[in-house]
């Protein structure tokens, strides 16, 4: 695998799943960073015998790079900010989980609840699904939890981490190192100075990395300095070889589980299989296995769709197709299945999860906590 630099020279434009026609009011939301099927393509797009339809090259990423070749990655999302008290901030409100802070002096866990205690007595829970994740408990006359570390860790944080270890420095989390840019698009009626009725107007939200912010993925290919067409309207980036890149190097070791390993960090989104085409935030195989897990909202993925109605022909349409989850849930386990420890995909799937497998969807990392 080759590691390289992609480097945005405009803004970046990634649309998000939805179905999308352009007419009055619309709206194209974007999706950073963007899935790693979008960025293979974009190198792959250098090579000259990408049109030929083979699987017989790998990827993993993308992953943010900063200006000094520093790795950053998704923060695990069962992470919680806990700051000690004092005069300034007695009256701060306690528990606000919903907003990011870099201003704490340590972190904590989300923890499985026990059904079993007294509080727990009157709340009522689906019995078929996993239990709750709640706050730990903490020293409430000296501590409260502020909210949660920012979305981004360096490699160095998260493989401490992994090895269970309390973190206690904010410099080591970062908040989106990236700007919203508004693009509106407006065509105009030939001849006239007004918009068009129909598709005249529709707007585009773009991305815009901060100053010394780059994309870093690899690839099983080598490829020379080129230019290449990253996401929609033609949009361009640099990419360079990046050699001996140590980062990558201290995280493949956590790649399998060992035989104390009881937790795991998805590196990359992965998809998990609920049902026959249905998907979840963990699959259905691994529920008896585990004690809680901690997600977010699924990546969404495009893609052609025939619908049969009742009594009406089959129709064709462009509808999401796959819900990802996203990087930095976390799982945890009572026992660890080697058979599962390898990616968060479907066990069959055909081409489709040929290629998720080739391009590390689903990629697991795994630790250990007391």
């Amino acid at each position: 695998m080759y590691w390289y630099v992609i480097e945005p020279l405009d803004v970046l434009l990634f649309r998000e799943a939805k179905p999308f026609s352009p007419s009055e009011g619309s709206w194209a939301k974007g999706q950073f960073p963007p899935l790693p099927i979008t960025t293979f393509q974009a190198l792959r797009s250098a090579l000259e015998q990408y049109e030929q339809k083979k699987r017989d090259l790998e990827f993993l990423g993308p992953f943010l790079l900063d200006k000094d070749n520093t790795l950053w990655l998704r923060t695990p999302k069962d992470l919680l900010a806990v700051k000690s008290k004092s005069p300034i901030n007695e009256d701060i409100p306690e528990d606000n989980l919903d907003e990011k802070t870099n201003d704490w002096n340590r972190t904590e866990h989300l923890q499985p609840a026990c059904l079993g205690e007294k509080a727990w007595k009157h709340f009522c829970f689906d019995s078929n699904a996993l239990q709750p994740m709640v706050t730990p408990p903490i020293d409430k006359n000296n501590e409260f939890i502020c909210g949660k570390p920012e979305s981004w860790i360096t490699f160095n944080a998260l493989i401490e981490y992994l090895k269970g270890e309390n973190l206690r420095n904010p410099q080591d989390f970062h908040a989106d190192p990236w700007s919203v840019q508004i693009l509106p698009h407006i065509q105009m009626q030939p001849g006239t100075r007004q918009v068009k009725d129909e598709e005249g107007y529709f707007t585009e939200v773009a991305i815009r990395l901060h100053p010394g912010w780059r994309l870093v993925a690899a690839m099983s290919a080598k490829l020379q300095q080129t230019v290449v067409r990253l996401g929609g309207e033609g949009h361009r980036a640099l990419v360079s070889l990046l050699p001996d890149f140590q980062p990558w190097h201290k995280l493949a070791a956590y790649e399998q589980p060992k035989d104390a390993t009881n937790f795991a960090y998805l590196l990359t989104p992965g998809l998990a299989q609920a049902q026959v085409a249905v998907y979840g935030v963990y699959p259905t195989s691994w529920q008896d296995n585990l004690y809680g897990c901690v997600s977010d909202r699924p990546l969404l993925w495009g893609g052609v769709s025939t619908i049969q109605r009742k009594e009406q022909d089959k129709e064709f349409a462009l509808l999401p197709q796959r819900a990802f989850v996203p990087p930095g849930t976390i799982y945890l386990f009572k026992n660890i299945l080697l058979q599962q420890a390898d990616y968060l995909l479907p066990e069959m799937g055909g081409n489709w999860l040929t290629t998720f497998r080739q391009l590390n969807y689903g990629k697991l990392l795994w630790g250990q906590r007391t």
